[in-house]
């Protein structure tokens, strides 16, 4: 298996560039990536950098005017009296006002959803990047591999077409689905992460072209709290192709391996040609950021189920916050899901 990396994730750090002022911890720390990496070389894996596939694969999914924006806020914010290491949100765009404003104060407040996804000088560049190793990983999938890694942060399951969220700012996934639809496949996504992939989800409610599956913590209790129901099942043409599996608090590798056969048996159904998974291991007992009970021996079942599954399979990584557990999980994983390849 391949695996594909950016070193220009590093120019993205929030946690010890721009600490957020309220003190709220910033989770997604460029030391997670290290952990991940390291799992990678133990295994003895090949890696390789993702190329610049320029601005088509990204726009394909994303608003003109967000991209723009994340393009150019850190300097633009330069020019304000707010200017300082990081673009934060002052006020948000809450419904019913959705008006896009010119100033890139009132413009942070429509991009940004909260505080945990502030812009750096280094954002835009690493979130390009992480969003070309997605690109460079379904690329070698319609290529003819059997199954791709694509190394990302920043992540990005909960980025909308013009909405940043839970530390993520392009959707990666979406981005590698599109890119494996316009290939000619048939892509399905399988979101494992704890937290559901509402990003994900609102790119592709209205297509029948791609089947979405969620398995996470139920919303009620959880992030991203405003999507991730049951009752989601897509609109329009998508009507049927979207299943949102939301779990109890404390559910163990149990519940959650069943959630995942569950999801995988829909993605069946669909005819899906290809898979995408969105690969978090945000499940794990303990994760400061979630409250699901799944551990090592979890993930490497799921990375069997899915290996069964027998597609052509595209591993997209989101999120994860014990960070001296993520190299142990991602190892886990890889050892039920290369076997069966």
């Amino acid at each position: 298996m391949i695996v594909i990396t950016t070193e220009a994730h590093a120019a993205h750090d929030p946690a010890t560039m721009a600490p957020s002022p309220s003190g709220r911890p910033f989770y997604d720390r460029a030391e997670r990536y290290s952990q991940l990496l390291g799992a990678v070389h133990r295994l003895g894996l090949p890696t390789v950098p993702a190329p610049d596939h320029g601005m088509a694969p990204i726009a394909a999914v994303h608003d003109a005017g967000y991209l723009d924006f994340l393009a150019t806020a850190f300097v633009r914010w330069q020019a304000t009296p707010l200017a300082g290491p990081a673009v934060r949100a002052t006020s948000f765009a809450v419904r019913p006002m959705q008006r896009r404003p010119d100033s890139i104060v009132g413009q942070a407040g429509y991009h940004l959803s909260g505080e945990h996804v502030p812009v750096l000088e280094g954002t835009w560049p690493a979130a390009r990047a992480s969003a070309h190793v997605a690109v460079e990983g379904a690329r070698r999938i319609l290529g003819g591999a059997r199954e791709a890694y694509a190394l990302c942060r920043p992540s990005g399951h909960h980025v909308y077409a013009d909405l940043a969220g839970g530390f993520c700012y392009l959707n990666n996934a979406a981005i590698a689905a599109q890119v494996l639809t316009e290939g000619g496949a048939k892509p399905a996504v399988l979101d494992v992460d704890v937290h559901h992939g509402n990003g994900t989800q609102s790119i592709l409610y209205a297509r029948d072209d791609v089947f979405f599956c969620s398995v996470h913590g139920d919303p009620r209790e959880l992030y991203p709290w405003y999507a991730g129901f049951g009752d989601e099942t897509g609109t329009g043409k998508g009507l049927g192709c979207n299943l949102n599996l939301p779990l109890a608090a404390g559910t163990d590798d149990r519940g959650f391996v069943e959630a995942v056969e569950t999801g995988l048996a829909a993605i069946r159904r669909f005819g899906a040609s290809v898979l995408v998974v969105s690969l978090g291991f945000d499940a794990h007992v303990g994760d400061p950021t979630a409250n699901l009970a799944v551990t090592a021996e979890g993930f490497r079942a799921v990375g069997e189920r899915i290996g069964g599954l027998g597609l052509p399979t595209l591993l997209v990584q989101e999120g994860g916050y014990i960070v001296e557990k993520l190299g142990d999980n991602l190892a886990a994983f890889l050892g039920g899901f290369l076997p069966k390849r």
